[in-house]
C-alpha cells in the first residue's frame, strides 16, 4: 500500500481492554505491545494522593484502591446520569458517580483533593496511554488515529467518544464500527477477493457490548447489511452474575453483607473474572480468597453447567439479537439454536479476537482513501409529529452511511410563523418512547393557512455516523438551515478546548510507563415560541 503513513493508528478503546495497532510499511498490520509487553492494556484509572495510574499499574492495586480505581467507563460515556443502565451501573461501582448538568462524572481523591471528571476525561487518559505507547515503538510523534465503537453506539455516545481523541491529543480520522473494524482485520477483503459477493456475520462479544452485524464483500467493497446490539450487555454482566451468586453464598454461610467493604468486592470481582476464563477451556473453576471479609477465607467452586444456567438469559439475548440481525437482511432462519444458525461452521479463529478490532482500525487509518467501507445507522432516526406524536422516520435503522434524507412537513395551526422540530431515535412508534437527539425551531416561515407551508426537514449522517439536520421554507425559498444542537449532555466547545489544554499536563502528571524500546523491533435548541410540532405533509 504505497504512500500511507505509518503515523495514522487504530485504536480499541474497550470496556475492559484497549489495544492500538498500526499499519506497517511491509504490508502488514502490527498490534504495538505495551510496556509490560502485553497486546492489550487494561481501560483503568487510578488515583491516589502522590500519583494517576493507567492500565496495568492501575489494575494491579485496585483491590488497595476501589473507590478512586475507575474502570468500565465505556458503560458511562455519552449517557445522561438518568438513564436506568446508568443507575444500574452504579449500584456496581466502588467509586463515586455523581450527577452534573444531567450528565455522569466520577468521583475521587487525587493529590489530597477531590477532584471530578467526565467520561470523556477518563477514556481521554486512556487513548493518551494508547498514543504515548504507540509514538514511543514507532519512534514519531503520532497524530491521526481511527477509533473504534460498538455499531449500537447512538449519535451521543460517538460524539463523546471523539470529544475523548481530541482531549487526547488526536485527529480523529473516522469513528468505525467495532464489527465492521473486526471484519477488515481477519482480511476477509483479500480472503475473498475474486470470489464473488460473499456474506459474513461478526459476533463481537466486548466486556461491556455486544454487536452482531452482517456484511456483503464484494472485491475490495465491504457493504454493512444490518447490525443489532446491546451497549450495555458484556462479559461485565456475566461478571456481576458471580460476584452477585458468590456474595449471596457468603452471606448464607458467614451471616456476613460483603457488599459492604469494597476492597473485598473487588477481590471477589477479579477472583470472579479469572473463574469465568478458566470455564471457557475447562469444565470446573475454584475460588480462594484468603481472609475476603474480616478474616474469613473464602473457597468455593463453579462448573461450566453451572455458569451457563446462572447467565442463561444472557446467552439467550445474544442468540435473540442474531435472528434479528438474520431477519433484517432478509435471510429466513427458523428459531434455533446458535449452532444451527450456522449449520456446524467453525468461526474463523486465525486472529487473536482481543486483538481484531484494533487491527481493523488500523488497517482503516492506513486505507482511508483506498477502501470502499460502507456501515449503516443503528437505529431509525426521525421526528416527532402532531397531532398523536408519531414518529416519522426520515432514515430507517441499517440504512447505509454516510447519506441524506429529506422529508417535506406543514404546519398544524392556521398563521404558525415557526415549528419546533424534535429530533428522536429508535424504534417505537411514538416519538416520546424513543431517545430525544434534540430539538431547534425554524421561525419566518410563511403565514398562511395550515396545511399550506411546505418545510424541508434534511438528515445527514457522515462517515462517522454523525448526525446533523437541518430544515427550510419550500414555498418562499426562503434558507433557513439549522445544525441540530448535539451538545445536549456533551462536553461544551469551552470545555473541550480547556480540557485539551489541560490534557497536556498529564503527560508530567500521570505516571505514564515507558513503552517498548523503539528501536526493537521498529518499523520502516432553542426557542419553541407558541408552536406545535409539525405533521406530515400530504
Amino acid at each position: 500500500m504505497e504512500n500511507l503513513s505509518p503515523r495514522a493508528i487504530g485504536i480499541d478503546l474497550g470496556t475492559a481492554y484497549s489495544c492500538v495497532g498500526v499499519w506497517l510499511e511491509e504490508d502488514r498490520f502490527k498490534i504495538i505491545p505495551n510496556a509490560q509487553g502485553s497486546l492489550t492494556t487494561p481501560s483503568v484509572v487510578s488515583f491516589s494522593d502522590t500519583e494517576c495510574l493507567i492500565g496495568d499499574a492501575a489494575k494491579s492495586q485496585a483491590a488497595m484502591n476501589p473507590a478512586n480505581t475507575v474502570f468500565d467507563v465505556k458503560r458511562l460515556i455519552g449517557r445522561r446520569f438518568d438513564d436506568k443502565e446508568v443507575q444500574a451501573d452504579i449500584k456496581q461501582f466502588p467509586f463515586t458517580v455523581i450527577g452534573r448538568g444531567g450528565r455522569p462524572y466520577i468521583r475521587v481523591q487525587y493529590r489530597g483533593e477531590q477532584k471530578e471528571f467526565s467520561p470523556e476525561e477518563i477514556s481521554a487518559m486512556i487513548l493518551l496511554k494508547m498514543k504515548e505507547t504507540a509514538e514511543a515503538y514507532l519512534g514519531t510523534p503520532v497524530k491521526d488515529a481511527v477509533l473504534t465503537v460498538p455499531a449500537y453506539f447512538n449519535d451521543s455516545q460517538r460524539q463523546a467518544t471523539k470529544d475523548a481523541g481530541t482531549i487526547s491529543g488526536l485527529n480523529i480520522l473516522h469513528i468505525i464500527n467495532e464489527p465492521t473494524a473486526a471484519a477488515l482485520a481477519y482480511g476477509l477483503d483479500k480472503k475473498f477477493a475474486g470470489a464473488g459477493k460473499r456474506t459474513v456475520l461478526v459476533f463481537d462479544l466486548g466486556a461491556g457490548t455486544f454487536d452482531v452485524s452482517l456484511l456483503t464483500i464484494q472485491g475490495r467493497a465491504f457493504e454493512v447489511k444490518a447490525t443489532a446490539g446491546d451497549t450495555h450487555l458484556g462479559g461485565e454482566d456475566f461478571d456481576n452474575r458471580l460476584v452477585d451468586h458468590f456474595s449471596a453464598e457468603f452471606r448464607r454461610t458467614h451471616k456476613k453483607d460483603l457488599s459492604s467493604d469494597p476492597r473485598a468486592m473487588r477481590r471477589l470481582r477479579t477472583a470472579c473474572e479469572r473463574a469465568k476464563r478458566t470455564l471457557s477451556t475447562a469444565a470446573h473453576a475454584s475460588i480462594e480468597i484468603d481472609s475476603l471479609f474480616d478474616g474469613i477465607d473464602f473457597h468455593t467452586s463453579l462448573t461450566r453447567g453451572s455458569f451457563e444456567e446462572l447467565c442463561a438469559d444472557l446467552f439467550r439475548s445474544t442468540l435473540k439479537l442474531i435472528e434479528r440481525v438474520l431477519r433484517d437482511s432478509k435471510i429466513p432462519k427458523s428459531n434455533r439454536s446458535c449452532p444451527d444458525f450456522f449449520d456446524g461452521k467453525e468461526p474463523i479463529q486465525s486472529i487473536n479476537p482481543d486483538e481484531a478490532v484494533a487491527c481493523g482500525a488500523a488497517v482503516e487509518a492506513a486505507i482511508l482513501s483506498r477502501l470502499s467501507l460502507r456501515d449503516v445507522t443503528p437505529l431509525s432516526l426521525g421526528i416527532d409529529t402532531a397531532p398523536l406524536g408519531a414518529m416519522a422516520i426520515l432514515v430507517p435503522h441499517n440504512t447505509v452511511a454516510p447519506t441524506k434524507r429529506s422529508g417535506v412537513f406543514t404546519t398544524v395551526f392556521d398563521y404558525q410563523f415557526e415549528v419546533l422540530i424534535e429530533v428522536y431515535e429508535g424504534e417505537h412508534t411514538r416519538a416520546k418512547d424513543n431517545n430525544l437527539l434534540g430539538t431547534f425551531t425554524l421561525c419566518g416561515i410563511l403565514r398562511a393557512r395550515r396545511g399550506v407551508p411546505q418545510i424541508e426537514v434534511t438528515f445527514e449522517i457522515d462517515a462517522n455516523g454523525i448526525l446533523n439536520v437541518s430544515a427550510y421554507d419550500q414555498v418562499t425559498r426562503t434558507s433557513n438551515s439549522i445544525t441540530i444542537n448535539t451538545d445536549k449532555g456533551r462536553l461544551s466547545k469551552e470545555e473541550l478546548n480547556r480540557l485539551t489544554a489541560e490534557a497536556q499536563q498529564w503527560k508530567v502528571e500521570l505516571t505514564l510507563y515507558p513503552a517498548p524500546n523503539p528501536r526493537l523491533n521498529r518499523p520502516s435548541a432553542a426557542n419553541p415560541g407558541s408552536s406545535q410540532p409539525i405533521p406530515p405533509g400530504v
